[in-house]
């Protein structure tokens, strides 16, 4: 398993496109946390008629992230220790090493874990931040498909969005669409579930090297050889950001984001509509009667990766809850392993391996 550096991006360039694609969905998910759970109308009752447009408060802080972010940051270290274990090893099964760090995820959760997935010599750097120990409305599927998890596929056949919202890491690394699609069944055992993961890894890795949203969607849904519901509503949702359909309308035609292929298309639909206004995208995101933080996280995810870091307006990255943390894990994600030989000694070499080795250790 090789990191995403095939695409034609300085090192400067991966860095703000990773920052960007994970902190923007960061941003999304804290501002639809707040109104997950409410009503359009309820929404408009409380915040006027455009619906929530800042931060608010959720689980006790304004800027909180919730489970969506916390399970995404767990698909990063898994990844990064898959590609670890891949380089230095010679052999890894990417979807058991994933596996292993919802486990971790798991342990932040308050949740019986497999023991086996922390080494307490060597327990990495993620699920040592205390921040992540919070509930944060887990996904019941999610819960029950980790307290069983036997290194194998999902016994059940769900296909609510706790596999799309936590894909778009994929798009940084080899085969997106596959990685994407295999690793959405450790939790989730429906088609829609694991085909709406892989459009979006595979959308924005086409993102990643140039293309525009709207093309890159179209470019993954060709890969779709079933035709999925998946793919027909994103074709939808692209559909309904060139009409004149009012957003409200066009987003409850789409559904409310509970299954992974609405979340998707309703993210699809803010992120296309919204052009490249950033705040745009990711307030249409949220603003309905579903999935409100899923869906602001999964618009985010793409605009972010789109524009990059920089089009994030600073007061909400200032404000979203372990900025920093998502940041430094997002540049960890895009940077070269092993280091390069031709810029460091061989001393320096086996340092910088050795400690990248502690912080991501390849189990």
């Amino acid at each position: 398993m090789n990191s995403y550096f095939s695409h034609p991006l300085s090192q400067q360039q991966a860095e703000d496109k990773a920052v960007g694609c994970i902190l923007g969905g960061a941003i999304g998910d804290a501002l639809g946390g707040p109104v997950e759970f409410l009503s359009l109308d309820q929404i408009r009752s409380k915040y006027g008629p455009n619906g929530i447009q800042e931060f608010d408060v959720a689980y006790g802080k304004v800027g909180a992230i919730t489970d969506d972010t916390q399970m995404t940051l767990f698909t990063i270290e898994g990844l990064i220790r898959a590609n670890v274990r891949g380089t230095l090893r010679g052999v890894c099964h990417p979807p058991s090493v994933v596996g292993y760090a919802y486990q971790r995820w798991m342990k932040t959760q308050s949740e019986p874990y497999a023991s086996f997935s922390i080494d307490e010599k060597m327990p990495g750097w993620l699920v040592l931040h205390k921040e992540l120990h919070h509930r944060r409305a887990p996904g019941l599927t999610c819960l029950s498909a980790l307290r069983q998890w036997k290194e194998s596929e999902a016994n059940n056949q769900s296909k609510g969005c706790g596999t799309v919202m936590r894909s778009a890491p994929f798009a940084f690394f080899y085969d997106p669409w596959k990685t994407a699609y295999d690793c959405a069944g450790i939790t989730h055992g429906h088609e829609e579930a694991k085909v709406s993961s892989a459009i979006l890894a595979q959308a924005i890795y086409y993102i990643l090297e140039s293309n525009g949203v709207e093309n890159a969607f179209h470019k993954a849904c060709e890969l779709d050889t079933t035709n999925s519901l998946s793919s027909q509503l994103v074709r939808t949702a692209l559909d309904l950001a060139h009409s004149s359909v009012d957003q409200y309308r066009a987003i409850e035609s789409l559904g409310l984001g509970w299954v992974a292929e609405e979340a998707l298309a309703i993210g699809v639909y803010a992120a296309v509509k919204a052009d490249r206004d950033y705040e745009c995208g990711v307030r249409i995101a949220v603003n309905h009667s579903g999935d409100s933080d899923s869906t602001g996280s999964i618009c985010g995810n793409i605009m972010g990766a789109f524009l990059g870091e920089r089009a994030l307006p600073s007061r909400w990255v200032q404000q979203v809850e372990l900025s920093d943390v998502i940041r430094e894990i997002s540049v960890d994600m895009v940077t070269n392993f092993p280091p390069d030989s031709e810029n460091h000694t061989p001393e320096e070499t086996k340092a910088l391996t050795d400690a990248f080795w502690d912080k991501y250790p390849g189990y």
